[in-house]
């Protein structure tokens, strides 16, 4: 191997900006929107709305600019914005639908075509959306753009499912389960796309775990079991915590594949 090519792969470790995609990426992937929300609808009826939405505003621009300013993959900060990105795109969703009086159904239209624009501008500018590629800033933007559309759209299409069709919270993580396995089998049985089977299970994770964390928090009356909606995000923050705890002490989320 020439010198060249050790040193363009050591950079390009070292540049690496998302996780491996592991059984842990999806455990914490799953709890982080579950968690988003069930904090988002804990913070809009505790506090006053347009603050909860400001201070998830802010929130998700500071993890965003400690995530750019990162020069590698770093769990606790990758994770962070995540996170905040399910606690702000789940308010931005709700906003739409409660305070605009836009159906579940058009918001859930719109944001697959905008999902599929940033797809498109991805793919025509880096000739590739696999998450392997995140090495430059402009990937980075795209990856980040393509993550809150993703949230965006879950989010309405799991409360299209939930309070449109009528299918409750319970039948609904049923539904996304099933939904969430064809890529999954499809990947591993039939060859699948890597791409197609990476983002159409994570498109997948939003409604999935937003339906869980609603069947759990919300009253009976609501269609969930009345758990609470702040103890059941203390308790998603307490597990994705150890989680990222274990992951930076094993580290198998930084392999290189290059």
């Amino acid at each position: 191997m020439t010198l060249d090519k050790i040193k363009r792969l050591i950079s390009i470790k070292l540049l690496r900006k998302v996780p491996e995609v592991t059984v842990y990426f999806w455990v914490i992937k799953l709890l982080t929107t579950a968690m988003g929300e069930s904090t988002s609808d804990y913070l809009v009826h505790t506090i006053n709305p347009v603050i909860a939405v400001v201070l998830g505003g802010v929130g998700l621009s500071i993890a965003l600019i400690i995530q750019f300013l990162s020069k590698k993959y770093t769990p606790w900060i990758y994770w962070l914005t995540v996170t905040m990105v399910a606690i702000f795109g789940t308010m931005a969703a709700d906003v739409v639908h409660i305070v605009l009086g836009v159906s579940y159904l058009f918001s859930s239209v719109f944001f697959a075509i905008l999902l599929s624009v940033i797809f498109i501008s991805w793919y025509k500018t880096e000739s590739t959306l696999s998450i392997h590629s995140i090495l430059t800033p402009r990937r980075e933007i795209f990856y980040w753009l393509t993550v809150m559309a993703t949230f965006a759209l879950g989010t309405s299409v799991g409360d299209m499912t939930a309070a449109t069709l009528g299918l409750g919270y319970l039948l609904s993580v049923f539904l996304f389960i099933f939904l969430i396995a064809i890529p999954a089998l499809g990947f591993w049985l039939f060859g699948f796309s890597e791409v197609f089977s990476f983002w159409s299970a994570y498109i997948m994770t939003r409604p999935l775990g937003a339906s869980f964390a609603d069947w759990f928090g919300r009253p009976p009356e609501l269609g969930g079991i009345g758990v609470g909606t702040g103890l059941v995000s203390l308790i998603l923050e307490i597990l994705i915590i150890l989680f990222i705890i274990f992951l930076t002490i094993i580290q198998n989320d930084r392999k290189s594949e290059v």
